[in-house]
């Protein structure tokens, strides 16, 4: 088809070339917000990831992910909040997990990336109940953190039995 209406335009091959160029230059643009993410933002947004994934946002899912920040982060109620919010927009904007696992993966050990994976549990575990849509994303993250499935099962149990005390 594009072969077709290649010639049928008659276009020049230079033409359609540069157009093509002009094109994936757009999808190449490195100002994209990347700069601004650090380990904290990083976190927070993999953390509204999970809260996002089931298609509700609920008051107990957003106050420990805000608890989550305020402790794991060592940030203040304001801060947290500011965090939240800026994480909640990149989310929106992004069109994968890679950025923000990546910066995590960065500045963690292999046994702090199992406690992060436990705190996506938290979030998940915040409404009383796991949907399935966020054990699917705490998996592809756990995946992308080289996080083995044993170590993901017993992240899942120990959040699971904690908040059963």
């Amino acid at each position: 088809m594009f072969v077709i209406s290649f010639y049928k335009t008659g276009l020049g091959v230079c033409t359609v070339i540069a157009h093509l160029k002009s094109l994936l230059s757009k999808f190449n643009d490195t100002s994209v917000e990347r700069a601004a993410i650090d380990f904290e933002t990083g976190l927070a947004a993999l953390l509204v990831e999970v809260m996002r994934a089931d298609g509700k946002v609920l008051t107990e899912e957003l106050e420990n992910i805000q608890n989550t920040l305020i402790n794991y982060c060592e940030l203040e109620l304001d801060a947290a909040s500011r965090l939240l919010t800026k994480a909640k927009q990149l989310v929106e904007q992004a069109i994968d997990l890679y950025s923000f696992v990546n910066v995590v993966n960065e500045h963690t050990s292999d046994i702090e990336r199992i406690e992060i994976i436990e705190l996506l549990w938290q979030v998940a575990f915040a409404d009383g109940q796991v949907d399935g849509q966020e054990d699917h994303v705490i998996r592809k993250i756990a995946g992308l953190m080289y996080v083995t499935h044993a170590d993901f099962i017993q992240a899942k149990i120990n959040v699971d039995e904690s908040r059963k005390q």
